[in-house]
């Protein structure tokens, strides 16, 4: 019997949202901390199979989530591609060479660093129950490449977006090659054990509109395609964070299953704007998360409120953030769930 999330996102209302959270299996949680402190760094974590799997259980265990989401980094593509890649303690990732000084030509392929992610899944889908939704996830090809090509976080991902103006041809090759990797990803991770996926699009909202429909509409619908042709029935959670008015138009034409949403859409718009019957994911604040109080159980309840009629996932509008106090999960939780 497939779980109240799995139902969800193919289409079935429940009487009470299911619920996950992005980056729920993490650094708010102390026994995240505690393990990490034992075994050592971020990447360390992520190929270490049975400890991510213990990572991504340790929130479903401490809350009861309807949906495990993998443990692991969008820039797993990139790193199997062939470029380095490292986590710097207070820094966050750096990619080496970066594609403003490399082609990717000069990259050698690593796709076993696949194997243990796909471990992980098989893992923890032997943790957790038939009623918990194993989720796996990829990072949307636009978001990748703008760190391969700056070779970490930037602000208005300003070098990639010079890339596609001044060379579409070669963001395009990039792109490509990006898709590529995703795919075989995606495809390893549900023969694991993944039931559905997420695609990141976390620097979507950076784009101008024309520019959206070619590096983000474009290229997550080559990849939903491509899970549909090989895994029918899998569903797909597009996430394209700070796309606004332009979520609609991915909506429709991606193909993807559901679509998540930030925290700064408003609830209602999008229940009126997005296709009839389209399940969605999000869109609570996760600073209001963090921060508590009245505010946090009233807008629970306007979320919960607009999108009373289609088939709804409760979640945040981006990650949980690592100070975020865990009686405030479990007073979101109480609110949501009616306890």
């Amino acid at each position: 019997m497939p779980g109240p999330l799995l139902d969800t996102l193919k289409g079935s209302k429940q009487e009470t949202a299911p619920v996950w959270l992005m980056r729920q299996a993490g650094r708010y949680l102390p026994e995240y901390r505690e393990l990490r402190a034992e075994k050592g760094g971020f990447l360390e974590l992520v190929y270490d199979s049975e400890a991510a799997a213990e990572i991504t259980f340790q929130p479903i265990r401490r809350f009861g989530f309807d949906g495990a989401i993998l443990f692991s980094d969008i820039l797993i593509v990139p790193h199997a591609m062939g470029q380095g890649l490292e986590f710097l303690k207070g820094e966050g990732p750096k990619l080496s060479p970066t594609l403003r000084d490399a082609d990717l030509s000069d990259f050698k392929p690593a796709k076993e660093r696949f194997e243990p992610v796909y471990e992980t899944v098989r893992q923890t889908r032997k943790l957790i129950s038939d009623r918990v939704t194993m989720l796996g996830f990829a990072g949307s090809p636009w978001t990748v490449a703008t760190y391969m090509v700056a070779g970490e976080g930037s602000k208005n991902q300003e070098p990639a977006r010079l890339m596609a103006y001044k060379d579409a041809g070669r963001m395009q090759a990039i792109c490509d090659a990006i898709i590529e990797y995703s795919v075989e990803y995606l495809r390893g991770q549900i023969d694991a054990g993944a039931e559905a996926i997420q695609l990141f699009d976390s620097w979507a909202g950076s784009l101008a509109p024309d520019e959206f429909e070619k590096w983000v509409i474009a290229p997550n619908a080559t990849i939903t395609a491509a899970i549909r042709e090989s895994h029918p029935g899998v569903p797909v959670i597009g996430f394209p964070k700070g796309a606004g008015a332009k979520l609609p138009a991915y909506a429709r034409e991606t193909g993807v299953d559901a679509v998540g949403l930030d925290e700064t859409l408003d609830p209602v718009w999008a229940h009126e704007s997005l296709p009839d019957g389209m399940p969605v994911q999000g869109n609570f604040d996760p600073l209001l998360l963090e921060a508590g109080g009245p505010q946090l159980r009233k807008r629970v309840r306007t979320i919960i409120d607009a999108f009373q009629d289609r088939p709804h996932v409760f979640n945040l509008g981006h990650g949980i953030g690592q100070f975020t106090p865990i009686e405030h999960v479990e007073e979101l939780l109480a609110e949501l769930r009616g306890g």
